[in-house]
């Protein structure tokens, strides 16, 4: 039986969010100006009071130099502070600024519109999506 990229769900599911993604980014960044690494390190610090960058790197996928760039050009931008871990002197801790939190009150309803698409878009099939997501998702240690 030959094998056929396309036919490959790991394929398929990395092609489908890196498109999906890059819908999203591109209705962020016309809005805030921001890219996918900073909407992701500003939409997890939006959901915890201060998270550590290795914290963020697990949480969005990406690497923690990304993570660390991103947090340089928000911090820079007066969205983010930084400071230092208080048991562990090795990490970072980020938390959002108040123009930060005024920014993601700005954009949350952006997001919740997107997702409203995308789901009027999967129609009956998002519940299905949802729960196969969610199994997918979960832990396997």
């Amino acid at each position: 039986m030959p094998f056929h990229l396309e036919e490959f769900l790991p394929y398929r599911l990395s092609v489908a969010a890196t498109q999906v993604s890059r819908r999203f980014a591109a209705l962020y960044a016309a809005e805030a100006g921001l890219s996918i690494p900073e909407w992701r390190v500003l939409a997890h610090l939006d959901q915890s009071a201060e998270v550590s960058v290795r914290d963020i790197h697990r949480r969005v996928n990406l690497d923690k130099s990304v993570v660390s760039r991103a947090a340089s050009r928000l911090e820079g931008a007066g969205l983010v502070c930084k400071s230092g871990h208080d048991r562990d002197r090795r990490l970072i801790v980020l938390k959002l600024t108040p123009g930060g939190k005024a920014l993601m009150d700005r954009l949350a309803p952006l997001a919740e519109q997107f997702q409203a698409q995308l789901l009027a878009e999967l129609g009956a099939d998002a519940t299905g999506l949802g729960r196969a997501l969610d199994r997918l998702g979960a832990s396997r240690d």
